[in-house]
């Protein structure tokens, strides 16, 4: 009995061997992207609550908004942990052996005089072993889907940046319209003490109440702009991962218009070549490929190898060859296959005709808003404080009605409106350029020619 113990023994050592030696089928490419998923997690190996993370000064600026939120966003964290899953799928599909030992134990009871040993039949089978070209395609379709969740994790942080971004300008645009606003309110109230003065010299009545009217209307507006900073403070501070009602100082004016120089055909080029959600799709539609591949793979039969010893009687190797008889439903799995590859194909093109209109129309968007700003600062601004100067001296020496005076000044009040509507505009639509582009505008002027995706 003790050497029917250790036979057994043995054999779990060689099984627990073969199965410890196995190897995932797939292709080299596999551990670059593993590197890529690494290189990615390092923020996210400890818990928001317990990430190193600096104090966000109250007045940050607009990059240190954005930093924080990359850092801290949970939606991108997510993404990425998606994308971390996919590259753990690939060490599940091209993992082989493919199956599970099985291992077997008979004792055989008979009155012939044999011993314990020869009595013993140990067996060891790998039922349904996949062919390995199979397995090596379901690597490489596991490894293409997870390149394109590594792609849609790229795209995820460039809406991210783009959501930040936006959310920034119009905090910071909230800003400029409390500052024009309370400009405006103090020139209300000079011209109802002028209205005043005036009633008291003989002037109208009706001046002075419009004046009041002006002047009320012009405080209410400014309660309702002031009951917004403390939505949009929780807004931003939730994307940076911040409580609600953390500090965040209103900005002292508009960030710094980015520069951007290169030529509209090369900016279109760039974005046509680098936007990751159609590398994503791009690495789909390969996936598809290996599928239809893998389908027409169902032909090739599979193999149960086995091996089994009775004692020091008989040894016995073998294996039983799996013929695939199901014609019908291979063919039925290569055409949904074909089918499912042709859709994907043309969900590809489609977006990149939708992605490439979207940045042109931002694009000229952009041109536009560049084009206002200039035309507003340099011609119409200046003008407009031209005539409300003028009205003014005019309404004190009685020589225009109040109303055209109040028309001067709400003249002057839109224009500068529009001015900083226009450069917050600009810079929303270049985050959005950023998004579709998939690069970030200081490396746009960079980029050479671009790289090419795969065409579907």
């Amino acid at each position: 009995m003790t050497g029917i113990i250790k036979t057994i023994a043995v054999g779990c050592g060689l099984a627990v061997a073969l199965l410890a030696g196995g190897c995932v089928l797939a292709p080299g490419e596999r551990s670059a992207e593993q590197d890529r998923v690494d290189r990615a997690g390092k923020i996210y190996e400890s818990p928001p609550t317990s990430r190193p993370v600096e104090p966000l000064a109250a007045d940050a600026t607009w990059q240190q908004v954005l930093q924080r939120a990359l850092l801290c966003n949970g939606e991108l964290e997510s993404s990425y942990f998606e994308w971390q899953a996919a590259m753990a799928r690939v060490q599940q599909a091209g993992a082989y052996p493919n199956v599970d030992l099985q291992l077997g134990f008979e004792y055989m009871f008979s009155s012939q005089s044999m011993s314990a040993w020869d009595r013993t039949t140990l067996s060891a089978e790998l039922d349904g072993l996949e062919f390995p070209t199979k397995t090596a395609k379901r690597g490489k379709i596991a490894l293409e889907e997870a390149r394109a969740a590594g792609d849609r994790f790229a795209a995820k942080r460039f809406e991210i940046q783009r959501k930040v971004i936006s959310q920034y300008l119009d905090w910071a645009l909230l800003a400029q319209r409390l500052r024009i606003g309370r400009e405006n309110l103090e020139l209300l109230r000079l011209l109802t003490q002028t209205a005043a003065s005036r009633l008291q010299a003989g002037g109208q009545q009706q001046d002075l109440l419009k004046a009041q009217i002006q002047q009320r209307l012009a405080e209410n507006e400014l309660q309702n702009l002031e009951s917004q900073v403390p939505r949009m403070r929780a807004t931003l501070n939730a994307m940076m991962g911040r409580v609600a009602m953390a500090e965040l100082a209103l900005p002292d004016q508009l960030p710094q218009a980015r520069i951007l120089s290169a030529d509209d055909a090369k900016l279109i080029q760039v974005a046509a070549a680098g936007n990751p959600e159609l590398a994503a799709l791009a690495r789909q539609v390969e996936g598809r490929k290996d599928a239809l591949e893998l389908a027409r793979m169902a032909y090739i039969p599979n193999i149960n190898p086995m091996a089994a010893l009775t004692g020091d009687m008989s040894r016995m190797l073998g294996a039983m060859v799996m013929v695939p008889t199901n014609f019908v439903g291979i063919e039925g799995a290569i055409k949904e296959a074909r089918a499912m590859l042709r859709g994907t194909e043309a969900i590809a093109h489609q977006a990149g005709l939708d992605k490439s209109a979207q940045f042109v129309a931002a694009l000229f968007a952009m041109r536009n808003n560049e084009r206002q700003v200039e035309f507003l600062e340099s011609r119409i601004l200046p003008a407009a404080r031209l005539v409300l100067d003028s009205s003014r001296q005019a309404y004190s020496a009685g020589s225009v009605p109040f109303t055209e005076l109040i028309d001067s000044q709400r003249t002057l009040l839109e224009v500068k409106l529009m001015l900083v509507e226009a450069k917050a505009s600009r810079e929303q639509r270049l985050a959005e350029m950023e998004e579709l582009a998939g690069v970030d505008v200081e490396r746009m002027e960079q980029i050479g020619e671009p790289k090419q995706q795969v065409q579907p």
